[in-house]
């Protein structure tokens, strides 16, 4: 990523920078704004949703590659690994949502713009810019297992989190509800989700660097 961006580049890290920060901000200020919860509590919960994390990823990720300021942390975003780490969790946080979640809730007016926009637009326009964009050749079979550390440092998170609070942001995490064995069963088929969607990406680097050989 260290090589001149193009006007296409640019154009694409600015659109997921604007949209990136107005859709966090936006679900910032839905959730500060319902009544469950005192304010602490519903900062808490806000950080608790992989699919902020995760986009809160992609949009740091995009401003610092757009500005490229002079700071070591330039250095690790500009990794192909660490950008196709987080092209991983945020084509996860897609599939998830519309394959799993999407039919529980039916948002409406600004949530639902905010919805569409963390879940869909943001992870497609991020997985192109993955896939048009980085440099893909220094990509090993074995950079997934490091890419599995954050999901799992996440679900530790929650599990212990929800075990004092109660609260569970996804309800196929819900020990409350589910009990530890399926929720344990659940986790281990997403982290196996996470796995096979690193190989693939992985496997579309290899493909994609043998063809300019």
């Amino acid at each position: 990523m260290n090589t001149p961006k193009t006007t296409a580049q640019q154009s694409l890290l600015l659109t997921l920078v604007l949209i990136g920060w107005f859709a966090l901000i936006a679900q910032l200020y839905i959730q500060l704004g319902s009544s469950h919860a005192s304010t602490i509590e519903l900062t808490i919960r806000y950080f608790s949703y992989f699919t902020i994390l995760s986009n809160l990823l992609v949009t740091i990720s995009a401003t610092v590659l757009l500005l490229n300021p002079t700071i070591s942390l330039t250095s690790f975003l500009s990794k192909p690994q660490t950008l196709t780490a987080i092209a991983v969790y945020i084509l996860i946080v897609c599939i998830i949502y519309n394959a799993v979640l999407r039919s529980i809730w039916q948002p409406e007016g600004l949530q639902k713009v905010v919805d569409e926009l963390l879940h869909l637009i943001i992870p497609i326009l991020y997985v192109i810019f993955w896939f048009v964009y980085v440099n893909k050749s220094q990509l090993q079979w074995k950079d997934f297992q490091a890419w599995l550390i954050f999901p799992l440092i996440y679900v530790t998170f929650i599990l212990l989190r929800g075990e004092l609070s109660g609260f569970y942001p996804y309800p196929f995490m819900n020990v409350t509800k589910l009990g530890y064995q399926q929720v344990f069963i659940n986790a281990f088929f997403i982290t196996l989700a996470f796995m096979f969607v690193s190989l693939i990406y992985i496997g579309i680097a290899k493909m994609k660097t043998n063809k300019r050989q």
